[in-house]
């Protein structure tokens, strides 16, 4: 095995735009510097945005990009088996819960709660409930047939680590929002108790993301400064897991002349517009200042 093991790991819901060309290019050059490899991994375990269009033009143009990676190219929509059985070893843990409660209840119970934590870094987080439901109603929910998702409980984990919950850390080799860089306290409570499956998708992003980087043995995980917040939880599910923990490293993300970042909707600004419109691969390089 490589000693410097990393992954590109898009999601095929639109064409790759000039930031993910900023990405994918940071992500391969890392492995080539280092000796090592870079993996293609397509993160489409949302089955209804995720197109096998948009697949066949990632690939297109990551090629032109002049990237190129090992075969086979992991899939996460054909593994969804595999990442309930690691939902159900949370659930064996007791560590998950069914959430019957809509974004709207949810906004509303975190409103009026004395002390709500308000915005998080990744929009309002939901603290979990202020009891656990009966076995009884949950019972009655699912003969209902109401749709539910589940939730990893943040106290539950806490309770189940003990102090090596305040103990967890990540190495960042990259630099984090406030300059972070180094090792890195884990702070997962920020994000509350987040979704990692639903009813319908038995996975989320984060769930599946980390199991695949432990499978797959990435030491390296380099990827956009958005989800830095999203380590943190990802450190706590690793030790919950028994996964091991890869070298992180944040890069900046690309904006635009009004300082947003850019969207799949950016059309004039797709890799395959910009190829249409004279773009080289070298000159995308210097564009992005790479």
């Amino acid at each position: 095995m490589s000693a410097f093991l990393t992954r590109f790991a898009p999601s095929p819901t639109g064409f790759l735009h000039l930031g993910h060309a900023f990405s994918a290019l940071t992500v391969f050059d890392a492995a080539k510097a280092a000796g090592g490899r870079c993996l293609l991994r397509i993160e489409d375990i949302d089955t209804t945005r995720c197109k096998p269009e948009y697949e066949a033009a990632v690939l297109e143009d990551l090629r032109w990009l002049g990237c190129d990676w090992p075969e086979p190219v992991r899939r996460q929509s054909e593994h969804f088996a595999e990442y309930q059985s690691a939902l159900e070893q949370l659930h064996s843990k007791g560590l998950v819960y069914r959430c019957f409660k809509t974004r709207r209840e949810i906004a509303e119970d975190i409103a009026r709660a004395p002390h709500h934590p308000g915005e998080g870094p990744e929009g309002v987080i939901y603290p979990g409930p202020s009891e656990p439901m009966s076995t009884e109603e949950e019972a009655e929910r699912l003969e209902a047939g109401d749709a539910f998702s589940w939730r990893l409980s943040i106290t539950a984990c806490r309770d189940h680590l003990g102090a090596d919950f305040d103990r967890l850390t990540f190495t960042e080799t990259g630099e984090g929002p406030d300059g972070e860089t180094g090792e890195v306290r884990a702070r997962p409570e920020t994000l509350g108790d987040v979704i990692l499956g639903r009813k319908d998708v038995g996975t989320s992003y984060h769930l599946a993301c980390t199991h695949d980087d432990a499978l797959q043995g990435v030491t390296h995980v380099i990827r956009g400064l958005d989800l830095y917040f999203a380590t943190h939880l990802h450190r706590l599910l690793q030790e919950l897991m028994g996964w091991p923990v890869p070298v992180y490293r944040h890069h900046r993300l690309m904006l635009d002349e009004n300082g947003k970042r850019f969207a799949k909707r950016d059309q004039s600004l797709t890799l395959r517009a910009l190829r249409e419109a004279g773009e080289t691969p070298d000159s995308l390089r210097k564009r992005v200042g790479l």
